[in-house]
């Protein structure tokens, strides 16, 4: 009689960006911008700077800061974590003010050894993690445990968005 042997389960945590969403989200923003009333006359303006980067440009900090709250409103109605958006203070620059707001892509080694160290000091045991560049491998027995780290990293404040992928 062959005996089975109990397979490992895995899933990968990353931390991607929806590309589309994100320009969906910008693409709304500006529109919203341009055909508001309150924005009218303030030379408010949000667009693409490079390919991971979003400048607002109005003309005092206040502006600059409605324009950003108008840009997270919009990710967050498209499902996208504002936790992948990393943004710095209005700058003044002649006479706009400039915020320049980066994407935040992949797990930092930092950010994952801080997530590895979580997993096991409150994560069930037997439960495995392996660093492969910007993603984290988390490897168990168990389906149920590999359920509860997902939940527990969900639970976590954590300085980077999470998503779960390739459980098997």
């Amino acid at each position: 009689m062959p005996t089975a042997v109990a397979s490992e389960s895995s899933f990968d945590v990353v931390s991607k960006l929806d590309r589309q969403e994100v320009d969906n989200a910008l693409n709304q923003a500006a529109k919203e911008v341009a055909q508001r009333y309150d924005f009218k006359g303030t030379d408010a303006s949000i667009a693409w700077r490079g390919d991971d980067a979003i400048r607002i440009e109005a003309n005092s900090e206040e502006r600059a800061q409605a324009v950003l709250d108008v840009l997270q409103s919009k990710l967050v109605k498209r499902g996208v974590s504002l936790k992948a958006l990393d943004s710095g203070e209005p700058k003044a620059s002649g006479k706009l003010y400039v915020l320049d707001s980066a994407l935040k892509e992949g797990i930092s080694q930092e950010d994952a050894k801080k997530i590895g160290k979580l997993i096991r000091d409150e994560g069930p045991k037997g439960v495995k993690t392996q660093i492969t560049g910007d993603e984290l491998r988390v490897s168990g027995k168990s389906r149920d445990d590999l359920q509860s780290v997902i939940q527990l990293l969900k639970g976590a404040d954590l300085d980077v968005a999470l998503q779960f992928v390739n459980y098997r």
